[in-house]
């Protein structure tokens, strides 16, 4: 299995994708493994997209397509510099959440895993996982798994 040059590689977006995907945001596992917090290691880069936008035709690197609805294309978002070209990712713990609404397509594994990692690093507080769940209404969902790792870690 061959690895997608992310995050840092010089041709992430080429000239041509940066204007395509203006809009676009790196979510779900590409946006773990932005944060290294995943072992996963994705065929092509996840980006999130407007429920009513077209999907942006980028010949390198290979994307992979997550159509969300407007509130949760705009929580979340940072902007990072990656060689003089501004990216826009989504933090942590919106990623987890994420993990958790997309996961019949993600995997549920995926979504334990970055929320087991992301609680044992402490790179996400679990106050921005509750808050982002519940502005998404998906607590119901994460809140059994939320509450058995923290049972774990105590």
């Amino acid at each position: 299995m061959s690895r997608i040059p992310w995050p840092r590689s010089r041709r992430v977006f080429p000239s041509r994708g940066r204007d395509a995907c203006s809009k676009c945001v790196i979510c779900l596992v590409s946006a773990l493994q932005f944060h290294e917090i995943t072992l996963q290691l994705p065929r092509s880069v996840w980006i999130a997209i407007g429920s009513k936008d077209r999907k942006p035709s980028i010949d390198y690197p290979p994307i992979r397509v997550a159509r969300f609805g407007d509130k949760a294309l705009t929580l979340g978002v940072e902007t990072y510099t990656i060689d003089a070209v501004p990216v826009r990712i989504f933090d942590l713990a919106k990623s987890i959440v994420d993990c958790f609404r997309i996961r019949n397509t993600v995997g549920l594994d995926v979504a334990m895993e970055a929320l087991r990692t992301g609680w044992r690093s402490r790179k996400a507080k679990p106050d921005d996982i509750v808050r982002y769940a519940q502005a998404l209404r998906i607590w119901s969902v994460v809140c059994p798994y939320f509450e058995s790792v923290g049972a774990d870690e105590g």
